[in-house]
């Protein structure tokens, strides 16, 4: 599975890159200057409300980094519990929304945003693990729960089993990197 084993080392790309810059951001001081100011003041206005809506849209197939934004979310100032409530419900709404295309729109719709091979190669690792495939991709954020999702629908997977794990993985997930973000905004002084 080259597509995974990609996927987790530009997550731990990512991930070191990111720890890079919140060392380069507290090296200078980046918690006393105007642009924290004006970015706090915008995420406190519209933070929950975007937050909601961006992870509707990263739910899709539309990449839009929602871990990250979660951290950087949590790293302004938003309020942790709003923010995992609204990211994983906008996420789960997102992911519903896959679900429900490919279960009502079939295979011909799916192999228009996956190749042949990876739908084949992804049917069949659904078909051997099922849910707990479902859950490790859920927890993992670098790994395309939202093509899984994608499947479940094609499949017709029980809706209730695919929303609860849907909603749980991403709790998981949003609450360990709204947490990592509240802990990098007191070290960098953006608190």
């Amino acid at each position: 599975m080259p597509w995974v084993k990609s996927s987790l080392i530009l997550g731990a790309i990512a991930a070191v890159i990111g720890i890079i810059m919140l060392f380069f951001l507290k090296s200078i001081n980046i918690g006393s200057t105007w642009y924290v100011s004006d970015a706090k003041a915008f995420v406190a206005n519209y933070g929950l409300v975007g937050i909601f809506l961006i992870t509707i849209l990263a739910g899709t197939l539309i990449p839009m980094g929602s871990p990250a934004l979660v951290a950087a979310s949590a790293l302004l100032g938003l309020p942790k519990i709003p923010l995992i409530l609204a990211s994983t419900s906008g996420f789960t709404v997102g992911m519903m929304a896959n679900y429900a295309i490919a279960y009502y729109l079939g295979r011909p719709f799916v192999m228009k945003g996956i190749s042949e091979g990876k739908l084949i190669e992804m049917t069949r690792l659904w078909s051997r693990f099922g849910w707990i495939l479902y859950t490790i991709f859920g927890l993992i954020p670098v790994l395309p729960v939202e093509l899984l999702s994608l499947i479940c629908g094609m499949v017709k997977a029980r809706l209730g089993t695919f929303l609860i794990l849907t909603f749980a993985s991403r709790l998981i997930v949003f609450t360990m990197l709204a947490c990592f973000g509240e802990l990098a905004s007191f070290w960098l002084g953006t608190a």
